[in-house]
């Protein structure tokens, strides 16, 4: 079994990576309400104003460099202003 301090030293490292979100391959979302780690999790939390976005089709987290971290295909349709939570669990496979 994975110590428990172990896997949120990990989830931190995975935070000071992450420097941008990527939605649809173009828009870039580098401001977050919400960027921490809390019991192994990275909680992302961030604005998609509708004004630039009205269908969400791919998240990429990116880090600093522009590196892909992470791809998600997804559908969501945007009507208003949305707010998206993401959370990303370190823990050990099974």
């Amino acid at each position: 079994m994975i110590n428990t301090e172990f896997l949120n030293e990990v989830a931190n490292f995975v935070n000071s990576k992450v420097a941008k979100v990527v939605i649809n391959g173009t828009y870039e979302i580098t401001n977050f309400e919400v960027k921490a780690v809390t019991d192994n999790i990275l909680a992302l939390k961030y604005l998609v104003p509708v004004s630039d976005v009205t269908l969400i089709t791919e998240i990429e987290l990116k880090d600093a460099q522009d590196n892909n971290i992470s791809s998600n295909s997804v559908y969501v349709p945007i009507t208003t202003d949305h707010v998206m939570i993401q959370a990303i669990e370190v823990r050990e496979g099974v």
